[in-house]
Order: structure tokens, then sequence, then C-alpha cells
């Protein structure tokens, strides 16, 4: 039976998809794809992509879309390029010119000073292209009708942020200052903030040129594989299974817990901290458990009664 004959509802085809996704689609784009390369319509994603972005973007599917609210994807890494000595309406290469400031004055030196700076815990308005919502209103829609508004700066935290190559550029008579970067940060850090932030402290502007995100949590781009490489083997890259063992801490269970969790009864705590894995004795995830006070209890049943032996 191939691939695409055993996605159906249920546990069967379920699991986790991480996708390298391409540029120029939005995430959106990508979820209709596998939803047709896969046969079913329950994808889901984990938080998008900018069009302009490539790289990791965590899909659900089947049952394992009930997981995704639940993955603790709080840390990202992208690299990109930044290009100094010219701002933008979007702060990226897809917005239209605000102004060019020649910038090959700029030494290695100020840059690690203003970069020193967006290190850290920091406080960062987010882009205005940014999915945040304005009185109901997602950012991006307003920005894009020219309307005028405010986003409220907000505490984020950027554990990396390294230069890996410069480069000068002179571009119809205009000098930049291309730089490769490497960013580590929280969820809600917008790396096209970090660029037009850069290039406001050094006088020059700054804009994001090249965005690739090559991890979201415990997903990196060696789980990925792009829309082409899908398509020629139309399966999860986890299946729900290896999702719950990659994505959360786990606990062995009994077979007689096990059937008491399929039945929705909960476990005597054992200490672990946030979301983790209840693993029966074949390996099999039964349920993911949270503790509170004396019970260990289901906040997603993986293998219900009606689906043991799945």
């Amino acid at each position: 039976m191939s691939a695409r004959e055993k996605i159906s509802s249920g546990l069967v085809g379920a699991g986790l998809l991480v996708v390298d996704k391409g540029p120029g689609v939005t995430s959106h784009d990508v979820v209709a794809s596998c939803r047709k390369l896969l046969r079913t319509r329950k994808v889901g994603h984990a938080g998008t992509l900018d069009p302009m972005a490539t790289g990791v973007l965590v899909l659900g599917v089947e049952r394992a879309t009930k997981m995704l609210g639940l993955l603790s994807l709080t840390t990202k890494s992208y690299t990109a390029t930044v290009r100094l000595g010219r701002s933008t309406t979007t702060d990226d290469a897809e917005g239209d010119v605000l102004v060019d400031v020649a910038a090959q004055h700029v030494s290695d030196a100020d840059i690690a000073a203003a970069i020193a700076a967006l290190t850290g815990d920091i406080e960062q308005v987010p882009a205005s292209v940014s999915a945040i919502k304005v009185d109901g209103q997602r950012a991006h829609k307003l920005s894009r009708a020219g309307e005028e508004f405010t986003l409220n700066a907000r505490k984020v935290s950027v554990t990396r942020f390294d230069v890996t190559a410069r480069r000068d550029v002179v571009e119809s008579e205009s000098a930049f200052v291309d730089l490769d970067v490497e960013v580590d940060c929280t969820s809600g850090t917008y790396v096209r903030a970090l660029a037009r932030d850069l290039g406001a402290a050094l006088g020059v502007g700054g804009h994001l040129t090249v965005l690739r995100r090559t991890r979201v949590g415990p997903f990196t781009l060696e789980h990925a594989r792009t829309l082409e490489e899908l398509a020629d083997d139309p399966a999860v890259s986890l299946d729900i299974d290896e999702a719950a063992r990659t994505a959360f801490p786990h606990r062995q269970i009994d077979a007689a817990e096990a059937e008491s969790l399929s039945q929705g009864r909960w476990l005597d705590p054992v200490g672990i901290d946030g979301v983790y894995a209840a693993v029966d004795p074949t390996g099999h995830t039964i349920a993911l458990l949270q503790e509170k006070g004396k019970r260990a209890s289901s906040v997603m049943v993986v293998r219900p009664a009606t689906l043991r032996g799945h």
C-alpha cells in the first residue's frame, strides 16, 4: 500500500510534517499543497513564515493537528542577510524604498556595538507588516492599505545575533553593506525589525534581504523536506509517536495505566513539569499529560480506547 493510500482519519498517517518552505509562497499555500499531496483536509500549521522567508515550517497531520497547540516552540533560529544603507516600508526587500544612505563608512566595531545593544532581553517594536492585530485588523493589512497606526514595543529575547560575513556592495551608485547573520531568539521576535533597528542605530537605515528559518523548537532543517521531495514520498516526517518523543519529555507507563488513560482517566503525578508524553510498553504514546496537584491529567488523549492498536 502506498503512502497516499495509508493516509486516513484517526492515527493512520498521523504525525508532524516538517516542510522546508520555498520563497514566494505563503504558509497557507504550503498547507493547501500538503492537503492535496497527503489527500486529507486535516493539516494545520504551528506558526507561519513570511512569503519571502524560507525554511522550517511545522505542520500537523490527521490526529496530530491536536498536538500543535501543545508544542513548545518558543525558541527559533534563523540565518539572514541585513542590508545597511537602505530603509524600506516593510523592513524587507519586498517593500518600497524610503531612502538610501551611504553605509560603507560604518566600521565593524560600530556594527558589533549596535548588535550588542540588540542582544539579550530587549524591547522591540514589531514590523508594520506583522500579523499583530490592531483594533481587530492585521497590521500588515492596515499597512498595505496606507492606514497609519502605532504598534507597542514588546519584550523579546535575542540569545544570539552573530555576523558571519560582511560585503561592501555598490548598486546604482548607492553604497551598501550586506551582513550575513545568525539569530537565535524567542517566538515573537521579528528579524526584519532587528535589521531595521540595527540600521537605525548606525544612522544609515537597514532592511532584510534574505531570511531562512533553520530551527523551530526541536525541529530543524534535518527533519525538513521541500514540497518537491514530499511529492515523491507523501508521508509525515515524524509519525505521532516519533513526534511525541521529539517534542516532549516522556514517562513510561504500564499496560494497566495505558488502559486507564485511553479511557480518559488520570494517573498519579511523578514530578515532571509541563506537558509530557505517557508511553506504553510497546512504545506507543497513549496521552499527553500535565500534572496539577494530585493528578497527572490528559491534555490530549493520543490513543483513546476506540483507537488502541493503531
